[in-house]
């Protein structure tokens, strides 16, 4: 009877747990439909999130208040002498031992609420989940789709507003709960324990921005490429910092009883482990993306079968993340790097099929994880069983919240304005302020500990938090970008310094690309791509003479067949603006069009092994100082037309040009470094 009973409750338990997966997927299913109803008539006051958490909200109102389930005390005992919670409990009957795991408190009522709450607990998720299932795919989505034209150009700003603002917002908002919370202790508005630490604590995982509805009208209005960049690098970035900063702020432990006072090499350490863990991770997350490159260069048969190289990219992308965590780093900081060293690396070794594949694979799994993540933060809002709202910590969380983008953004956009050539205008500035939502990884960090009243009144608080600011200012953004005067339906892929027929005169990109990054760009083209990836000159082209033997044995096959093709499709990531030096080509092809629509082209080929290095940074420089009627783009020069007929190089060959429209001409002249050029030679 005992084995009955047993496979019958856990029939029982199957079905009950098949029911509220079941929910989940109804809840995307309605949003899908209800998205593509928004898109067909062009609705975006509210965006798919903010509708994921209404619908998300609507479920936890019905199971909160809606669904009972039948009272069956007969197997619950309502008391045990025990006066501890221990996490495992052995239980003897009749000399059988049996064991119980600990799930937390599930009910502050009498004894007839539990089986109400054991529902309401079964459709709550284990915090883990989010971080090891769904938080991963989102991140690494977040690198693999970077668009490093625009990022690479606008390192500096993202990097500021990343990190340093991140840190500021911080301190800003534990400083200023930190007032409020000692206001609720005078007043005794306070239920329990409320330390500094918990204010900062509070303040790194609110700092998280997630402004996912504002880059999704961004890009539907295709609004101008730099704010896009602003926003979107430093919600990337910034992410892996307030996880960091998070864990950093619990690492703080001062030496003595008070564990909460402040002691300088209590902060020093603290200061260390953010430093340790932020580039151990990332040095994490670029090996192993390295390592991936290496794995499809190396074994270049596994482009003969593109499920096995998809499946070894998402299982060697994926398991980053959990390697980083089982190493005691960041998982978040070493699977965004891994994307971004995936997408510059390995993509390029991918087979077509493979490419498409992982692309389309990663924007679905991101796309189902953030919609699950918002719904299920409308569901939590009822369905969790220990939230704290205290109305003085709600409007102290919201002043809080203000006051720390504010000071994120304008004082760094001031600092940033004295070096930078293209300002951050106000409008930009006012813009960057109002979208600074919060979201998923916010929700994550708070609702990884509910275990103390801190921790439970900061969840409830961050989840209003995140429903304003999805809501309002995610519903905003429209009326916002029209109000600022922010021009919208730029061409993302188009430079906003092109060359055009009517001889605008471009920016001069010497002076608005850092050199550091230059030299990394020239390091990182003549030597990793060529040994990584089988794009960019041969090892052979660029290594000196003397390493000849060591160029041709890491030089693949492959790249010898592709040394005349122009294949380097990063050549803008740090020379911007439609400029870059021909010498980085291995081939330069030369296109004259004189008065006579004739069409002249002559080829060179660039000397590197054992070439002058101070020839080809002359070069370089000449070629970023060049005269405004010679625009370059990838590898091909167009000289425009003059009065006398151009002067015919040696072998050079003359093709008829018949007259072009207008409109195409002008499109010809401009630099459009995200497709291959038409004319190949």
């Amino acid at each position: 009877m005992d084995n009955v009973a047993t496979e019958r409750m856990a029939e029982e338990s199957h079905r009950q747990d098949s029911a509220n997966l079941l929910i989940f997927i109804m809840l995307l299913t309605l949003t899908i439909l209800t998205i593509w109803l928004f898109k067909h008539r062009r609705f975006r006051f509210l965006h798919e999130t903010g509708l994921a958490m209404i619908y998300g909200l609507l479920v936890g109102v019905i199971l909160r208040f809606g669904v009972h389930v039948p009272q069956n005390m007969s197997n619950v005992i309502p008391s045990c002498a025990v006066n501890a919670s221990p996490a495992t409990l052995l239980v003897n009957v009749s000399g059988r031992f049996f064991e119980y795991t600990l799930k937390g408190e599930v009910s502050r009522g009498k004894g007839h609420q539990v089986q109400d709450d054991e529902m309401l607990r079964k459709v709550t998720f284990d915090p883990e989940v989010f971080f090891n299932i769904l938080l991963p795919p989102i991140i690494f989505h977040a690198g693999y789709s970077l668009k490093r034209r625009h990022f690479f150009r606008n390192i500096g700003s993202i990097l500021a507003y990343a990190f340093m603002g991140t840190v500021i917002s911080c301190f800003v908002i534990g400083l200023t709960m930190y007032g409020f919370v000692s206001f609720m202790k005078a007043v005794g508005q306070l239920g329990g324990d409320f330390f500094f630490t918990d204010c900062l604590f509070f303040g790194a995982i609110v700092s998280a921005t997630d402004p996912v509805t504002v880059l999704a009208i961004f890009n539907e209005l295709k609004v101008d490429v730099d704010l896009y960049a602003l926003l979107f690098g430093e919600s990337v970035l910034n992410d892996a910092v307030a996880i960091v900063l998070s864990s950093s702020i619990v690492a703080y432990q001062p030496e003595g009883d008070n564990s909460h006072s402040f002691e300088a090499m209590a902060m020093l350490k603290s200061f260390g482990v953010f430093l340790g863990v932020f580039s151990g991770s990332f040095a994490l997350g670029v090996a192993t993306g390295v390592m991936t490159a290496l794995i499809s260069f190396e074994f270049t048969k596994l482009r003969d079968f593109p499920l096995l190289e998809t499946a070894l990219f998402f299982l060697m992308s994926w398991s980053t993340f959990l390697l980083a965590e089982a190493c005691g780093f960041t998982g978040v900081v070493a699977v965004l790097f891994c994307g971004i060293t995936q997408a510059h690396y390995t993509y390029n070794n991918l087979s077509p099929e493979s490419q498409d594949r992982t692309k389309q694979l990663f924007e679905l799994l991101n796309f189902l994880a953030e919609n699950f993540i918002f719904s299920y933060m409308g569901l939590t809002l009822f369905s969790f069983q220990s939230h704290v709202f205290n109305p003085l910590f709600i409007i102290g969380a919201f002043v809080a919240v203000f006051l720390g983008r504010a000071a994120n953004i304008y004082p760094l956009s001031f600092l940033l304005n004295l070096g930078r050539k293209n300002k951050i205008g106000s409008n930009f500035q006012h813009v960057m302020m109002f979208a600074g939502l919060r979201g998923a990884m916010t929700f994550a960090l708070s609702i990884r500990d509910t275990a103390t009243y801190a921790r439970q009144m900061m969840f409830s608080t961050t989840l209003l938090i995140v429903f304003f600011t999805v809501w309002i200012c995610g519903g905003g953004t429209t009326p916002m970008l029209s109000f600022m005067s922010i021009p919208v339906g730029v061409d993302s892929d188009q430079d906003s310094s092109a060359v055009m027929a009517d001889g605008l005169q471009r920016r001069n990109t010497k002076h608005e690309s850092a050199w550091p990054f230059r030299i990394w760009y020239n390091f990182d083209h003549n030597y990793l791509k060529p040994l990584l990836t089988h794009s960019g000159p041969p090892l052979t082209a660029t290594l000196p003479a003397c390493c000849g033997p060591l160029a041709r044995c890491l030089t693949s096959p492959q790249a010898y067949e592709n040394e005349g093709q122009l294949r380097d499709d990063d050549m803008d990531l740090i020379l911007n603006d439609g400029s870059f030096d021909a010498g980085f080509m291995y081939a330069d092809v030369t296109v004259s069009t004189d008065a006579t629509r004739s069409r002249t082209v002559s080829s060179s080929r660039s000397v590197r092994g054992g070439g002058d290095p101070a020839g080809h940074e002359g070069g370089l420089e000449r070629e970023l100082v060049a005269g405004e009627r010679e625009p370059a783009t990838r590898g091909t020069r167009l000289v425009l037309p003059t009065d006398e007929r151009a002067e015919e190089p040696p072998g050079a060959v003359i093709l008829p040009l018949p007259p072009p429209p207008s409109a195409t001409l002008r499109a010809a002249l401009t630099p459009d470094v995200e497709r291959e050029p038409r004319l190949q030679f």
